[in-house]
């Protein structure tokens, strides 16, 4: 029996819209993560089943899900500074776009990234499925040395910008202080991670992660409160529109499409890593502001040029992770996020069975349409009301609600590192070198366990 010519396409196509809908609500409300989605629907599975939905349904619904949120978690990020693991670094340039009135063309790039990487992961999907399937076992006997590697170019090419002197000794003191920031958000990570089990949440969504503490303070309510010592508000939005030259949209997605690619095939890494990896390809100096230089930094066209190029890039990362990790599930026989062990539980032997990869891959493809819409479609509605808000209230709001949610999903022990991890997220812009050295507190973990 061909399970998938039996599985009716009207069943099939409303499986996928499904999906697409929990995506949109899992990206559209921090602290819901898709993997949440997809454990209920794998619980829900058995009374599905007994009432005529086939599990290749079920899984597609998961994947659509999968799909559908790498979309929609920018808007979030961008208008709220409550970032997923995934889009912690795309807060800091989408952020200050908001602040230049241009919140909806950041959510037309982010929008256009991650359709692009879709585009991008069918055309490589069967190339790099051969090389991974022979590279596997090296990549996985050396991927603490990958990741070294990796902080390395990330230390070894911070400029800074606000330390005197000459130039060799201004390299040295910003390397320092990046390395510093790299090890103590690192440390922070050890600390957080090790420590888990002590989260007791008040409201649970499947299990909780100490992530949504950690990274909303590093990079949600750290960049908040910068803003609010700056006296920033919310300019006039301007009409959404995308003014990006389409080589560096390409390049955007290229870049972001194949790190993303690329991490989905390594254990212990996720999407937030080959986001610090595509960081490395961009021009590297719209995250390294402060409180007196923001404004005239960020005005010059090369900032930000490289800022739309960033945000176009993670998404790409995000969305084309997405995709391969049901590449690695399908060759390798690995599981890479909550929801592709939903997904192999689900199917079992009928994973094996000819044209399911094709099957998904084109319902995959189909929530990247709807979801493409969709996402410009909220980021035009929301930006029409910003101009209208008293931004400082909205500010403290926000890091008030930020407050309230890691309470309520990490309990006090995940309030705690969200305290630690705030004024720890500040340092950075202060010294006016790249953010994107806390992603320490996920990588130093990583590394120290594969060691």
């Amino acid at each position: 029996m061909n399970v998938v010519a039996d599985v009716p396409l009207w069943i099939f196509l409303i499986s996928v819209f499904v999906g697409y809908l929990l995506g949109l609500v899992s990206g559209m409300v921090p602290g819901i993560h898709t993997n949440n989605f997809a454990l209920i629907l794998l619980a829900l599975s058995p009374v599905l089943s007994q009432n005529g939905l086939p599990v290749v349904c079920i899984a597609a619904m998961i994947l659509a899900n999968a799909i559908s949120h790498t979309f929609h978690d920018v808007i979030p990020s961008i208008f709220l500074g409550a970032p997923s693991s995934d889009m912690a670094l795309a807060v800091l340039p989408g952020h200050k776009m908001l602040l230049e009135g241009r919140g909806a063309e950041a959510i037309r790039l982010s929008a256009l990234g991650s359709a692009g990487s879709v585009a991008l992961a069918l055309f490589i999907a069967v190339p790099l499925s051969l090389v991974f399937r022979h590279a596997y076992p090296m990549v996985q006997n050396n991927i603490s040395w990958i990741l070294i590697f990796i902080a390395m170019i990330m230390i070894l090419t911070e400029r800074g910008s606000s330390f005197p002197g000459e130039d060799l000794l201004k390299k040295i003191k910003s390397r320092f202080f990046a390395l510093l920031i790299f090890l103590l958000s690192g440390s922070l990570g050890m600390f957080a991670f090790s420590m888990d089990h002590l989260m007791r949440p008040f409201i649970s969504f499947g299990e909780p992660s100490i992530l949504l503490p950690l990274l909303s303070g590093l990079f949600g309510s750290s960049q908040l409160i910068i803003s609010l010592m700056s006296s920033s508000s919310i300019p006039p939005q301007l009409a959404s529109r995308m003014e990006l030259n389409k080589i560096k949209i390409l390049r955007g997605i290229v870049v972001g499409g194949t790190s993303g690619s690329l991490v989905a095939w390594i254990p212990g890494i996720s999407s937030s890593v080959a986001t610090v990896f595509a960081r490395l390809f961009i021009k590297q100096d719209f995250d390294t502001f402060n409180n007196k230089d923001c404004e005239h930094k960020y005005n010059d066209d090369s900032v930000l040029e490289s800022a739309k190029e960033f945000i176009v890039s993670v998404s790409g990362v995000n969305t084309c992770n997405a995709i391969f990790a049901l590449m690695a599930l399908a060759v390798i026989g690995r599981t890479r996020s909550g929801a592709m062990v939903a997904v192999d539980e689900l199917l079992g032997d009928v994973w094996f069975e000819g044209g399911i990869v094709i099957l998904f891959l084109c319902a995959m493809a189909l929530t990247a349409i709807l979801s493409y819409y969709s996402t410009i479609f909220l980021g035009d509605s929301i930006h029409h009301r910003l101009s209208e808000l008293d931004y400082p209230l909205l500010c403290y709001t926000i890091i008030f609600l930020l407050l309230l949610m890691c309470l309520l999903f990490t309990g006090p022990f995940g309030l705690m590192i969200f305290i630690i991890a705030t004024p720890m997220g500040m340092i950075a812009s202060f010294i006016q070198i790249r953010k994107s050295h806390a992603m320490g507190v996920i990588m130093v973990p990583v590394i120290v366990f594969f060691m």
